[in-house]
């Protein structure tokens, strides 16, 4: 076991070089960079004109501003240095976890994420333990019922869910109960005067804010794991160890729950580190557009558009290596729920 770790952790760095090689790359060649954009907003706030077709910026944009301030601009942020020198400096740099600082917010990359990651941990965790909690007994229920009416309408149900995009039952949503009907707020994760509120009154305020963005991304995240926990259990209940525990006169919920809930969950279960911190660092950007939420999705996309490289690379880098990470505990996993599975 301490030599399939080893090797797996060993694997990841060739992934993350490869990972930050191919960004860096794009990121570093493509037009309207961050001396480009500079400049171009230093020559509108002059009344300039800076933009070029498609919102994108060239270095037409520095003609006729002197020289001196064009090279001084380009030291500023690290352009000064040719590519290869600043791709092994930024890995020199995450070697020890310094994800650098942000090009337009002056802040550290760190900085930000943890400003954003109270959004993300909000809608994350949320939708995680309630997809699960609705998935789960929801996927047993039909596999006790497989073929029935109940099990045919609670499956038209979970695809129609499945089916409608997020974004667009959060539109929805916002619509017909934030606007019309008006009993949830239209944006924000709490109210106005939320440090004036009682500790009571906090947690109403904040469950009252996240009820619709939590609901649009519930709806369409638990399709997934109710066919998965319905399919485990068919295909444990047809096993030859059920059958048997059934001829000796079990009893059909001691056969359930005891021999066949713990073998029918295990791909479930092997997928929670996956899933868990996954929450913690997972962004969506139309979900958190849509309702005015300040969190990692819209962090990354801004700094995408912005040409924020420290932005862009940082998280890239923190993310991946929480993938990797995460990934390998999912196959641990297996180990510690299921003893038959071994990597030798």
């Amino acid at each position: 076991m301490f030599a399939y770790i080893l090797k797996r952790l060993l694997l990841m760095i060739p992934t993350l070089l490869g990972v930050l090689l191919i960004t860096f790359l794009v990121t570093q060649f493509v037009p309207g960079g961050p001396v480009e954009q500079y400049m171009a907003e230093a020559r509108a706030g002059a009344g300039g004109a800076g933009g070029g077709e498609g919102g994108t910026f060239s270095y037409r944009g520095a003609q006729g501003v002197d020289p001196k301030r064009i090279e001084q601009i380009k030291a500023l942020y690290g352009f000064d240095k040719p590519p290869h020198e600043r791709f092994f400096q930024m890995l020199g740099q995450y070697a020890r976890f310094d994800l650098g600082t942000s090009f337009f917010q002056n802040k550290e990359v760190w900085t930000l994420i943890r400003e954003k990651l109270p959004v993300s941990v909000s809608l994350g965790l949320w939708t995680f333990f309630i997809s699960y909690l609705i998935a789960v007994p929801l996927g047993v229920a039909k596999a006790v019922r497989a073929g029935t009416r109940f099990d045919l309408l609670t499956t038209l149900i979970v695809l129609v869910g499945y089916a409608i995009p997020g974004f667009v039952l959060g539109v929805a949503l916002l619509v017909i109960f934030g606007g019309q009907l008006g009993w949830f707020p239209l944006r924000g994760l709490t109210s106005g005067n939320f440090a004036e509120l009682s500790l009571a009154g906090k947690v109403v305020d904040y469950l009252w804010h996240i009820a619709l963005p939590v609901t649009a991304m519930v709806v369409g995240s638990f399709a997934v794991t109710t066919m998965l926990t319905k399919n485990s259990f068919l295909e444990e209940i047809r096993k030859q160890y059920v059958l048997t525990a059934r001829a000796k006169g079990l009893d059909e919920r001691k056969v359930l729950w005891k021999h066949v809930f713990r073998n029918a969950l295990m791909p479930i279960i092997a997928g929670f580190p996956a899933a868990f911190l996954g929450a913690f660092f997972t962004g969506s950007l139309l979900i958190e557009t849509l309702f005015s939420l300040d969190g990692l999705g819209l962090l990354s996309f801004d700094s995408v558009i912005r040409r924020d490289y420290p932005v862009v690379l940082g998280t890239l880098y923190l993310f991946t290596l929480i993938g990797l990470l995460t990934k390998l505990m999912s196959d641990l996993m297996y180990v510690w729920v299921d003893p038959r599975v071994k990597f030798d």
